[in-house]
């Protein structure tokens, strides 16, 4: 299971600081993203910089964008879906 998102912090540049309940952090670079379909609302980099932790744990600006923190949590650690999730290493394991 991946542990909930604890705190989000706007950086400069469409980076993001997260904090993890695991004590993982690190930041995520966001900037490719920014123009595109839904994300055409970060061209105003002050919106960006509206990111909150949304009721599910997911990174949320107004109403109009969100993100799973645990994809994030992926991308901050390096690690892959089965080196967090049991049943899909067990699944891996079960097919190799």
């Amino acid at each position: 299971m991946i542990p909930r998102l604890l705190e989000v912090k706007p950086l400069r540049g469409y980076r993001l600081w997260l904090t993890y309940e695991d004590g993982v952090k690190g930041t995520v670079d966001l900037s490719g993203l920014v123009g595109e379909g839904m994300f055409v609302l970060w061209e105003d980099e002050e919106r960006f910089r509206q990111v909150r932790i949304g009721d599910g744990g997911e990174l949320v600006w107004s109403d109009e964008v969100d993100l799973c923190a645990d994809a994030l949590y992926l991308q901050v650690t390096g690690k892959q879906p089965r080196d967090v999730f049991a049943k899909l290493r067990l699944l891996s394991e079960s097919h190799a």
